[in-house]
């Protein structure tokens, strides 16, 4: 199974690599619509949506991607998504998802519908408003996750004992979450040599120590990345289903693969606006 999922995440990184650095901005923006309909159509799985149901939900949620470019929407000239909706979805994954995750309520139909919306819109905007700032800077938000989620598995296998969340996702351990920050603080003080060409949060740029700045902002994005992850292991449990979908082998479906960064991407939005 390891060499199934190594092998898919490195054609999949083949794949994503040129498109990321070498693809025009309008061809992007349609990639991440691609996405989103994907994603969409997972989401819509996870709330018990016929066919029908998840194509039209997927339509919506694209529909309403791509109409602010389209119908030339105020903000557009500044970034694809408004502020209010980064600063919305931000009070959702640092307030909300933590409090939803301890409790655990059962929601369905269209209010779990309605949290896909809140969830995925914003964070398919932050990868076109972050790429558009500079496509090393999505690659580099997106390496934080990378290096946080493999430092904890192989931290917590080899050293985890405690539960992070036993009933939600069994296999995390505190251990893996210490393991995986200390990665990323690692990884944040090499952000630091390299921030000529990923760039720093504008709100930083005349701070003299802006630099090392960079390793609190990137562990608050590991552990927001972590309560993403948390958050769609925990909706995939109360639907009954493992995985959110089957494209890709090895990992399942584009949710599974994208639970944490759905929660960073934003976040580092409105970190690294300009």
């Amino acid at each position: 199974m390891l060499k199934i999922r190594v092998l898919t995440a490195t054609v999949a990184l083949a794949l994503f690599l040129p498109a990321l650095f070498l693809l025009p901005k309008g061809a992007w923006l349609g990639l991440c619509a691609l996405g989103l309909c994907v994603a969409a159509w997972e989401w819509a799985c996870l709330a018990a949506l016929g066919t029908v149901g998840r194509l039209l939900y997927a339509a919506l949620l694209v529909a309403l991607f791509l109409g602010p470019a389209i119908l030339g929407a105020p903000w557009v000239d500044r970034s694809h998504a408004p502020t209010w909706a980064y600063l919305g979805v931000a009070l959702f994954w640092i307030v909300l998802a933590p409090l939803w995750i301890r409790w655990r309520p059962r929601i369905a139909g269209t209010a779990l519908l309605g949290v896909g919306a809140l969830i995925l819109l914003p964070a398919f905007s932050a990868a076109v408003d972050l790429r558009n700032i500079r496509p090393g800077l999505l690659l580099a938000v997106l390496a934080t996750v990378w290096v946080s989620d493999t430092a904890a598995y192989f931290t917590g296998r080899r050293f985890g004992k405690r539960r992070l969340a036993p009933s939600i996702s069994p296999g995390k351990t505190w251990e893996g979450v210490g393991g995986a920050l200390a990665a990323v603080a690692l990884y944040g003080f090499g952000w630091t040599g390299l921030s000529g060409a990923v760039g720093v949060p504008e709100w930083l740029g005349g701070m003299p120590t802006a630099r090392f700045w960079i390793v609190p902002v990137l562990l608050g994005l590991a552990v927001a990345g972590m309560i993403g992850d948390l958050f769609e292991s925990l909706i995939k449990r109360q639907a009954g289903v493992k995985d959110s979908g089957r494209i890709l082998p090895g990992h399942g479906g584009i949710l599974d693969r994208i639970d944490a960064p759905v929660a960073t991407l934003p976040l580092a939005m409105l970190a690294f606006m300009r």
